[in-house]
């Protein structure tokens, strides 16, 4: 049993339902196994091939079905590559090497050179966008854009949320929904399959318990691609407010848009992103 599930049986039932969703990828991909020194990264590869890349990083407690709402239009203009991050709930290594380390903009490095890319924009959603941060940090000549959601490793990670999640797992099934429902801000009927996708993820799944490292102002200023970073107002993991005067600060260049109505989960951004990518 990999350490990263509660059980083989709720593994194998969240495989099980990420193959299904793999089938219903909406435009043509490639299925790709990049091999690194943390392990095997899955990569599903669409739009076409000479068209300028985009690197997709999707969040903790999901896979690369993050964006299937977002590809079709992006791969129109890009050859997006969407990654399976390692120790995450996808195809990827379990392996969860320490935040606080350039373990992971090693292993970028190899998945980039497994794809045969030079440099990418990068597009980064809570972990992943701390994971993008972090490797444009330390890799500056290897991102050329960075669009950001409701990223880790700016404002202030907030704890409070996870007592009452905790309390409210007491309650089974009902209870797990009434978390995810407060950690994602997700609350309407059309937001049911996502919730419905997240809750299965979470009964079966160890989160990482490791908090998000802050990057410091120094590293921020050095920041010279452009920028796109958007928050929710109401975000229960990270202070949007304090994520949007540091940026707004250390990287006076970029973009930033809050979301005042909006919580953790960021939907309904394609468009913001491509034009932001094209530009």
């Amino acid at each position: 049993m990999s350490a990263i599930y509660t059980s083989e049986a709720g593994a194998s039932e969240i495989q099980r339902r990420y193959q299904e969703a793999l089938r219903a990828w909406p435009v043509p991909a490639e299925q790709l196994r990049i091999p690194t020194g943390e392990g095997e990264t899955f990569v599903l590869a669409s739009g076409p091939r000479d068209a300028p890349p985009v690197l997709l990083l999707h969040g903790s407690g999901a896979n690369t079905t993050m964006w299937q709402d977002d590809v079709a239009s992006w791969a129109q203009h890009f050859r997006t590559y969407a990654l399976d991050v390692i120790g995450e709930p996808g195809l990827s290594a379990p392996s969860r090497p320490p935040l606080a380390s350039d373990a992971y903009a090693r292993w970028l490095d190899e998945v980039l050179e497994g794809l045969g890319i030079g440099s990418a924009a990068v597009v980064g959603t809570s972990l992943g966008g701390w994971l993008a941060l972090d490797y444009a940090t330390r890799r500056p000549e290897r991102v050329t854009h960075l669009a950001l959601l409701c990223p880790g490793g700016l404002g202030r990670q907030k704890w409070g949320w996870i007592t009452r999640a905790l309390l409210l797992r007491l309650l089974g099934r009902r209870g797990i929904h009434r978390s995810v429902r407060a950690a994602t801000g997700l609350d309407s009927p059309q937001a049911r399959p996502v919730l419905d996708q997240v809750a299965l993820i979470f009964t079966h799944f160890k989160p990482r318990t490791e908090r998000l490292p802050i990057f410091p102002d120094g590293a921020l200023r050095r920041l010279t691609v452009p920028v796109l970073v958007v928050v929710g107002g109401r975000d229960v993991l990270f202070d949007s407010a304090d994520t949007a005067r540091r940026v707004r600060r250390c990287v006076p260049h970029a973009t930033v848009n809050v979301l005042p109505e909006v919580g953790h989960a960021i939907l309904g951004q394609t468009d913001t992103v491509t034009r932001f990518l094209r530009d």
